[in-house]
C-alpha cells in the first residue's frame, strides 16, 4: 500500500504542489484547499515546525568583521577622487570596517535548515528561514505537536470537492 495520497497527479507535479502549499501556509498562516491535499500538507508543515522548534536555539553568537561602503546622511555612498598609475582621476567608494555580531548555526541546526528547504520553496522577497526559526518556532516552543488545524467548509462549486481551511494554531 502506498504511503501517501496520489492526488491524481504525477509525482513531480504533486510534490511541487505540496511544497507550494506548505510554503503558502507558513507565510500566510492559513490556506483554503481540498481535504485530501490539506491532510498531506498538514503532515509536511507539522514536521517542518517540529524540526524548527527542536533546533531554533542551537546557534552561537560570533563577531564578524564586515566591510561596507560608507554612507552619508542622504543614504548615498561616499566617494573620493583617486589618481591612477597613468595619471587619470576616478572616483573610488570609501569603505569602512565594522565588527558585527551574527548567529552561527551549529551543525545540527544547519542540517535542520537543509531538511526544511527540501520541503518548502524559496521565496524571493521574504527570508522564510528567518520566519520559521525566528517567529514560528518560538511561538510553538511549549506545544507538543499539533501545530496545524483543519476546519471543514462548504463543498467547492463546480466539482463539489470537499474544501477545508488549513491554518496554523
Amino acid at each position: 500500500m502506498a504511503g501517501t495520497r496520489k492526488l491524481g497527479k504525477p509525482t513531480d507535479q504533486r510534490l511541487a504542489m505540496l511544497k507550494t502549499q506548505a510554503t503558502d501556509l507558513i507565510l500566510n498562516g492559513k490556506i483554503i484547499t481540498t481535504e485530501a491535499r490539506a491532510k498531506e500538507v498538514k503532515s509536511i508543515v507539522d514536521s517542518v515546525i517540529a524540526l524548527a522548534v527542536k533546533e531554533h536555539k542551537n546557534f552561537e553568537e560570533v563577531e564578524v568583521k564586515v566591510v561596507k561602503a560608507k554612507v552619508d546622511s542622504n543614504g548615498r555612498k561616499v566617494t573620493e577622487k583617486v589618481k591612477s598609475k597613468n595619471g587619470k582621476e576616478y572616483l573610488k567608494v570609501v569603505k569602512e570596517e565594522k565588527m558585527e555580531k551574527r548567529q552561527k548555526d551549529m551543525p545540527s541546526r544547519l542540517n535542520a535548515r537543509r531538511k526544511i528547504m527540501r520541503k518548502i520553496n524559496k521565496v524571493s522577497n521574504v527570508d522564510i528561514m528567518a520566519k520559521i526559526f525566528g517567529e514560528i518556532a518560538p511561538k510553538y516552543e511549549k506545544r507538543q505537536g499539533g501545530y496545524t488545524r483543519i476546519l471543514r467548509c462548504d463543498n467547492r462549486r463546480g466539482d463539489n470537492a470537499p474544501e477545508v481551511i488549513l491554518e496554523l494554531v
